[in-house]
């Protein structure tokens, strides 16, 4: 195991989180022009500066879905040892080096407990409570939020 094994708050209730991937979050009649190229990532060729783009909507019925979703992390809140709010991520870099993806691809998440992350370049694996819920930081908007309850690493996981 990593630095990072497992490290859990709070109860789960016997319920099983659904795995999701970044396309999850986009709703089945906007996935169409991700099938065949994937997830663009952002153009940082030219000097103008270019904003978020707030294309996309969520999928509502995820919202209160106990859920586990890989990402990278941008600490918001805390200190060197935990950090207790975040974004989630789909790929490194998102929101430091502009433009963020659209909301419906950033996660905020909140970690009342502290999450200890050390590797903030590594994939993590998230669990928590899903919500669809808009939140305008300074750095990107976002269309979900998530009680954050578990973090893992992605390797142990996928084994």
């Amino acid at each position: 195991m990593g630095l990072l094994s497992v490290i859990s708050f709070g109860t789960f209730a016997n319920t099983d989180p659904i795995t999701l991937d970044w396309l999850d979050l986009i709703p089945q009649s906007e996935r169409a022009q991700f099938d065949q190229q994937g997830m663009p990532l952002p153009d940082h060729s030219g000097s103008a500066q270019v904003n978020q783009s707030k294309v996309g909507h969520v999928r509502p019925e995820l919202n209160g879905t106990l859920v586990k979703i890989p990402g990278f992390v941008i600490p918001l809140e805390g200190d060197e040892n935990k950090i207790t709010e975040f974004l989630l991520v789909p790929y490194f870099g998102a929101c430091i080096h502009v433009p963020p993806p659209p909301p419906n691809q950033i996660i905020y998440v909140r970690f009342p407990e502290g999450a200890p992350v050390q590797e903030l370049w590594d994939v993590v694996y998230i669990t928590g409570k899903l919500k669809t819920e808009t939140i305008s930081l300074d750095l990107a908007e976002t269309a979900y939020a998530l009680e954050g309850m578990a973090i893992s690493a992605y390797e142990d996981e996928e084994g």
